[in-house]
């Protein structure tokens, strides 16, 4: 029978201590409602004695997330352990963390206390921590370079005053796969009363093993693992949930174990996490990264194509992905260009597509990134100098403290002046709204970067934007001394070029013109015939 791994979300706590992912109260929160949602069953929620806002963030979780068990950090200490069940009081599940380093480099050049003087004072602090708790968990900090018979003294000692979880915690990324099974193993055989007690593992990724260690922990007999959304964590990082909680999924021959987290949320949290910190995931990055699931090489592109299984073990889906993205690039093939054009409705025949796909490949060689509006302008001679359908006369935005904007736009065709506002988070999507409700074509962002032309404050901000609509995806790009003037403008320029878009194809397909939804567009926006 597998056995559940429990999954220890510690993203609101050593995840916050990451440089540049601070979050306050009500971000907090809306994160420990997604992790809820996730399936997590631990949640770290802070660390309480760190700051009032730490503490105001432990009461505030604590009180509204009642199915997961919320713990709080505490060093060893009696004003800490106190200060986390002052903050845990009120709480459905709480669980107190106490933590005191035990390797000799800690002991030597941090706490200049003895082995003996630690040993009482674990005992002391996990004593006071159950008298507050049932639920204690210990975590003997640096245990990756502590001395193992000290170890598991230490772990001895702990379980003797009370812990019910102890974590062995590669505090410093140190440690190689079989050391850290080991250690586990060592531990779960050499202390007594380990049957009552459940092992942990908290690992870093100095040299990049976070996940594999954590593995290994679980191979020594780990049933909890301590872990972040997107990896965030101090320095190099902690072991990621989302690779983590995969790897279980998919590698069940080999680890007959499971987890409860809700995989189709893992997604939607790592992308909740980086708008939160403003921490963007790297494009590679497994599970969760862009690049995941895309293919650009033309031998992927055709077997994912005829079978996803043939180069993806997990779908888009399973993980909160809508899909897989088969990219365009100079390493591409005629399969998967042919599939793009009948995606953006251009059945090529033998010879079309031959001739497409030469021009393509020399496109290919001069551009990293190809785009829909590339492919149009391939079979559409002269697309690429399209008239400008809206011209904008007027912009303005208003944001309040809230976070809300509010943006007022005018924009010219032939002659008649269309205004429109739309309120929305922030005043670029605002602005984007606004374009949207007058044109009737709404767009999805697809991509969005902003850098700085020119020095100082007397530079200009340039914006280069890629967004779909009505599935198919084109680009635009502006210059202005004001940021958001210049999102809405090259915003524009990629909606300019989708109704120019709309119009051609409607016009060349005659009668039949293209679908119900297509149709209805066309003539909104061109209600004198086109």
């Amino acid at each position: 029978m597998p056995e559940k791994v429990f999954i220890f979300d510690t993203t609101l706590r050593d995840g916050e201590q990451s440089p540049g992912c601070s979050m306050n109260l009500a971000e907090k929160l809306e994160m420990a409602r997604q992790l809820d949602r996730l399936g997590v069953d631990i949640l770290e929620a802070g660390f309480p004695i760190a700051s009032q806002g730490d503490f105001d963030a432990v009461r505030a979780i604590g009180a509204e997330i009642r199915r997961p068990i919320v713990a709080a950090l505490a060093r060893a200490s009696e004003l800490d352990i106190k200060r986390a069940w002052e903050a845990l009081d009120g709480a459905e599940r709480p669980r107190i963390h106490t933590f005191l380093a035990t390797s000799d480099i800690h002991l030597k050049y941090k706490l200049r206390k003895t082995r003996e003087e630690i040993l009482k004072q674990i005992s002391f602090a996990v004593g006071l921590a159950k008298s507050h708790c049932q639920d204690v968990e210990f975590s003997p900090e640096d245990a990756g370079r502590t001395d193992r018979n000290y170890l598991i003294e230490c772990c001895h000692v702990a379980v003797e005053a009370g812990a019910t979880t102890l974590n062995l915690p590669d505090t410093v990324g140190y440690c190689m796969e079989p050391e850290y099974e080991r250690m586990f193993a060592d531990i779960k055989s050499g202390v007594p009363g380990m049957d009552r007690v459940i092992l942990s593992t908290h690992t870093h990724d100095d040299l990049g093993l976070a996940v594999a260690n954590t593995l290994a922990g679980i191979r020594g007999g780990a049933r909890q693992v301590e872990c972040t959304i997107n990896g965030i964590g101090e320095r190099a990082g902690n072991a990621a949930l989302e690779e983590i909680c995969m790897a279980i999924y998919v590698r069940r021959d080999v680890l007959p174990l499971f987890t409860t987290i809700r995989s189709e949320e893992l997604y939607p949290s790592s992308q909740m996490l980086t708008r939160l910190t403003g921490m963007a995931v790297q494009r590679n990055k497994a599970i969760v990264g862009l690049n995941a699931f895309a293919h650009e090489a033309g031998i992927h592109q055709d077997g994912v194509l005829k079978s996803a299984i043939t180069y993806e073990i997990i779908t888009p889906q399973t993980v909160g992905m809508a899909s897989n993205q088969i990219v365009l690039g100079k390493h591409s093939g005629r399969h998967a260009l042919a599939k793009r054009y009948e995606d953006l409705g251009y059945q090529l025949n033998k010879p079309e597509l031959e001739s497409a796909y030469v021009q393509f490949c020399r496109l290919a060689d001069r551009k990293k990134n190809i785009y829909d509006e590339d492919l149009i302008a391939i079979v559409r001679e002269g697309f690429k100098d399209i008239p400008e359908m809206f011209t904008l006369k007027l912009f303005q935005t208003v944001s309040s403290s809230d976070g809300r904007a509010t943006a007022t736009l005018e924009l010219e065709k032939d002659g008649e002046v269309f205004h429109d506002s739309a309120t929305a988070d922030g005043p670029c999507d605002a602005a984007f709204r606004a374009v949207d409700r007058i044109t009737g074509v709404p767009g999805t962002i697809m991509d969005f970067s902003v850098h700085t032309v020119g020095p100082g404050t007397d530079g200009v901000a340039e914006v280069i934007i890629r967004a779909r609509f009505e599935g198919r995806e084109f680009s635009g790009k502006s210059t202005s001394h004001n940021v958001v003037e210049a999102a809405a403008r090259a915003y524009l320029t990629a909606a300019n070029k989708a109704v120019y878009e709309l119009k051609r194809v409607a016009v060349s397909a005659g009668s039949t013109r293209g679908s119900v939804h297509e149709n209805e567009i066309v003539d909104r926006l061109f209600p004198g015939g086109y």
